[in-house]
Protein backbone atom coordinates (compact mmCIF):
# COMPACT_ATOMS: atom_id res chain seq x y z
CA UNK A 1 0.00 0.00 0.00
CA UNK A 2 0.69 3.36 -0.60
CA UNK A 3 0.20 6.45 1.76
CA UNK A 4 0.23 10.58 1.25
CA UNK A 5 0.67 12.64 3.22
CA UNK A 6 0.09 16.78 1.82
CA UNK A 7 1.74 19.95 3.03
CA UNK A 8 1.67 23.44 2.12
CA UNK A 9 -1.74 24.46 2.48
CA UNK A 10 -2.75 28.24 3.69
CA UNK A 11 -4.61 31.99 3.47
CA UNK A 12 -3.18 33.56 0.44
CA UNK A 13 -4.07 37.03 -0.85
CA UNK A 14 -5.93 36.87 -5.03
CA UNK A 15 -2.54 37.16 -7.06
CA UNK A 16 -0.40 35.11 -4.73
CA UNK A 17 1.50 31.87 -4.69
CA UNK A 18 1.26 28.62 -2.76
CA UNK A 19 3.27 25.29 -2.86
CA UNK A 20 1.73 22.02 -2.04
CA UNK A 21 3.81 19.15 -1.46
CA UNK A 22 2.61 15.75 -0.92
CA UNK A 23 4.79 12.81 0.57
CA UNK A 24 4.50 9.27 0.15
CA UNK A 25 5.50 6.32 1.88
CA UNK A 26 4.91 2.39 1.66
CA UNK A 27 4.72 0.64 -2.01
CA UNK A 28 5.79 3.68 -4.10
CA UNK A 29 8.00 1.87 -6.57
CA UNK A 30 4.26 0.44 -7.37
CA UNK A 31 2.87 4.13 -8.67
CA UNK A 32 1.97 4.55 -11.89
CA UNK A 33 0.45 8.22 -11.70
CA UNK A 34 0.19 10.58 -9.30
CA UNK A 35 -2.00 14.20 -9.12
CA UNK A 36 -4.12 16.72 -7.47
CA UNK A 37 -7.54 17.20 -7.16
CA UNK A 38 -9.62 19.47 -5.09
CA UNK A 39 -12.95 19.92 -3.96
CA UNK A 40 -14.48 23.62 -3.24
CA UNK A 41 -17.10 24.45 -1.37
CA UNK A 42 -20.34 22.75 -2.55
CA UNK A 43 -18.53 21.50 -5.18
CA UNK A 44 -17.54 17.98 -6.41
CA UNK A 45 -13.73 17.00 -6.84
CA UNK A 46 -12.58 17.81 -9.72
CA UNK A 47 -8.66 17.14 -11.23
CA UNK A 48 -6.17 19.94 -10.74
CA UNK A 49 -3.03 18.43 -12.60
CA UNK A 50 -1.68 14.84 -12.96
CA UNK A 51 1.99 13.75 -13.74
CA UNK A 52 3.01 10.45 -15.14
CA UNK A 53 5.67 8.11 -14.60
CA UNK A 54 7.53 9.29 -17.46
CA UNK A 55 7.43 13.07 -16.23
CA UNK A 56 3.95 13.77 -18.52
CA UNK A 57 1.85 16.30 -17.53
CA UNK A 58 -1.80 17.08 -17.41
CA UNK A 59 -3.82 20.36 -16.64
CA UNK A 60 -7.70 21.45 -16.07
CA UNK A 61 -8.05 24.11 -18.52
CA UNK A 62 -8.88 26.36 -15.01
CA UNK A 63 -5.36 26.50 -14.07
CA UNK A 64 -3.07 26.00 -17.19
CA UNK A 65 -0.43 28.62 -16.98
CA UNK A 66 -0.83 28.95 -13.43
CA UNK A 67 -0.27 25.61 -11.90
CA UNK A 68 2.50 23.66 -12.08
CA UNK A 69 2.91 20.06 -11.22
CA UNK A 70 6.27 18.29 -10.49
CA UNK A 71 8.08 15.48 -9.12
CA UNK A 72 11.03 13.57 -7.85
CA UNK A 73 12.55 10.65 -9.42
CA UNK A 74 11.93 8.41 -6.91
CA UNK A 75 7.95 9.20 -6.65
CA UNK A 76 8.68 10.44 -2.98
CA UNK A 77 7.38 14.13 -3.32
CA UNK A 78 5.29 15.44 -5.68
CA UNK A 79 4.34 19.28 -5.10
CA UNK A 80 2.12 21.63 -6.83
CA UNK A 81 3.01 25.01 -7.51
CA UNK A 82 0.34 27.56 -7.91
CA UNK A 83 0.83 31.09 -9.01
CA UNK A 84 -1.98 33.68 -9.80
CA UNK A 85 -4.23 32.53 -7.31
CA UNK A 86 -8.19 33.20 -7.75
CA UNK A 87 -10.65 32.87 -5.19
CA UNK A 88 -11.81 30.53 -7.17
CA UNK A 89 -8.94 28.15 -6.24
CA UNK A 90 -10.68 27.90 -2.70
CA UNK A 91 -10.92 24.48 -1.95
CA UNK A 92 -9.20 21.29 -0.32
CA UNK A 93 -6.30 20.18 -2.27
CA UNK A 94 -5.84 16.51 -1.62
CA UNK A 95 -2.93 14.11 -3.31
CA UNK A 96 -3.69 10.89 -5.14
CA UNK A 97 -1.37 7.78 -5.98
CA UNK A 98 -2.43 5.21 -8.68
CA UNK A 99 -0.70 2.30 -7.79
CA UNK A 100 -1.38 -0.92 -9.63
CA UNK A 101 -4.29 0.19 -10.38
CA UNK A 102 -5.44 1.18 -6.74
CA UNK A 103 -6.18 4.74 -5.86
CA UNK A 104 -5.08 6.29 -2.96
CA UNK A 105 -5.84 9.77 -1.08
CA UNK A 106 -4.23 12.04 0.95
CA UNK A 107 -6.41 13.47 4.34
CA UNK A 108 -6.59 17.10 2.11
CA UNK A 109 -5.34 20.22 2.81
CA UNK A 110 -7.13 23.74 3.03
CA UNK A 111 -6.08 26.29 0.12
CA UNK A 112 -7.98 29.55 0.98
CA UNK A 113 -7.39 32.21 -1.72
CA UNK A 114 -9.24 35.97 -0.20
CA UNK A 115 -9.77 38.41 -2.63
Amino acid sequence: QVQLVESGGGLVQAGGSLRLSCKSSGKIFSINLMGWYRQGPGKQRELVATITRRHSTNYADSVKGRFTISRDNTWNTISLQMNSLKPEDTAVYYCNADADGQATWGQGTQVTVSS
